[in-house]
């Protein structure tokens, strides 16, 4: 059994088979899922597990060559965005690159969710608290 980090082994296992350029949306519980992307729902009760907790968690195993945000959270949700942008910069330092972050529409934001590798469901319940995260390279 893993003793840390990611416990949730169909996440790990997503997370191990990403190749360079594949995404991972993390998302909140109202983000439309089709039938043919991987769905790794870790969506409990209202709010558990949090986005940010998932955001976190997730890109302590990912190397994140950049990410895509729906252009409605700069003023739907502020303080998320916030938040996210903090720890991408904390990324960026700790990893030694730079992630370069795109805003789509909303609705251009579930389209391209839909060539993701996975998409993770958190138990989030604040407006578009969504991300998409797309693989790079260590090297």
């Amino acid at each position: 059994m893993k003793k840390n980090t990611i416990l949730n082994a169909q996440l790990s296992h997503a997370i191990a088979t990403l190749g360079h350029t594949d995404m991972v949306t993390i998302c909140d519980a109202g983000l439309p899922i089709p039938e043919f992307v991987e769905r790794i729902d870790l969506a409990l009760t209202q709010g558990v597990p949090r986005f940010l907790d998932t955001l976190y968690a997730t890109t302590s195993e990912m190397f994140v060559e950049r990410a895509i945000l729906a252009e409605e959270i700069k003023q739907k949700n502020p303080q998320i965005l916030t938040a996210l942008l903090a720890h991408l910069n904390k990324l960026e330092k700790a990893q030694g690159n730079h992630i370069p972050v795109e805003y789509l529409s909303h609705e251009d934001f579930k389209k391209l969710s839909h060539e993701s590798k996975a998409i993770v469901r958190s138990g989030e319940c604040s407006p578009y608290a969504n991300v998409i995260l797309v693989s790079g390279v260590p090297f």
